[in-house]
């Protein structure tokens, strides 16, 4: 994969609140060569459109009880409704962009997760299409996927958690960092009455501050989504606000932005 990539996970939610000046730095980027590999997801759109439909929704261990009516529901919001939002989104700013599911060219091949007798259609990434997110990349166009996933024969289709989906995408196509946009500026330590932001902390560190009460509420989720990105060759993954001007360029040039997460030990904590 081009040196100057770098894949981006985003709620399908966050994205669509950020602003304009968010949309205008991946024109920027993009202008300078640098293409990001958007991943998605949209659980609460999902959820949301469930209800109207009357269909019932579970989770289980914080995956989505999946059977065939669920299924089409998430993939018409996610492949469909929010993806076509995004890409919608980035034209606007000037970028070119290309919106795709994991079904698409096989992009994203999946298996049945090992709990399936308990979730149902979700799956884990096996493999993922390195060679077609390379051509969209080489066109100059900003490949935005939608974690839906398909089985090695092409016929059963697979509903693949966000997170987990963006890993095994950042992982394959040779990437070591990941950006992943929230809306907090990153983890927060309470020092002497004050939040402030951790700059880097490892794997355990988290499991550790979690056990403490030194990360709690929302703060849990959206961390330990951040360490499901953490897989095969990906070393990092960088919590930024999206709100934050310039956060993509600032978060690729290494600028003292978000929270670090990484593999190795930590003497921040």
């Amino acid at each position: 994969m081009n040196g100057q990539c770098f894949v981006m996970k985003c709620g399908g939610s966050t994205l669509a609140a950020l602003p304009d000046a968010f949309f205008d730095d991946l024109k920027r980027l993009q202008d300078e060569g640098t293409i990001p590999v958007i991943v998605h997801g949209g659980g609460p759109a999902i959820s949301d459109t469930l209800a109207k439909l009357g269909i019932e929704t579970e989770f289980v261990n914080g995956l989505r009880k999946t059977n065939e009516a669920v299924l089409d529901v998430v993939e018409m919001v996610l492949a469909g409704q929010i993806n076509k939002e995004i890409v919608r989104k980035i034209q606007r700013s000037g970028a070119r962009a290309i919106g795709l599911s994991g079904i698409d060219g096989r992009l994203i091949v999946a298996e049945p997760v090992a709990n399936a007798h308990e979730v149902g259609l979700v799956g884990d990434v096996s493999r993922v299409n390195a060679e077609l997110v390379q051509g969209v990349v080489d066109m100059g166009y900003i490949p935005v996927i939608a974690p839906v996933g398909i089985d090695a024969g092409g016929s059963q289709r697979y509903n693949i958690n966000a997170d987990t989906a963006a890993g095994a995408v950042a992982s394959q196509i040779g990437v070591e960092r990941m950006i992943v946009v929230t809306d907090v500026p990153g983890i927060l330590k309470t020092v002497d009455g004050r939040k402030t932001v951790l700059p880097s902390v490892t794997v355990n560190d988290i499991e550790r501050m979690i056990a403490s009460g030194e990360i709690y509420g929302g703060m849990i989720p959206k961390v330990r989504a951040a360490i499901q990105c953490i897989q095969g060759r990906v070393r990092e993954v960088v919590i930024v606000d999206g709100a934050e001007p310039g956060v993509l360029s600032k978060a690729i040039k290494g600028a003292g932005i978000g929270t670090r997460i990484i593999k190795e030990p930590s003497s921040n904590i």
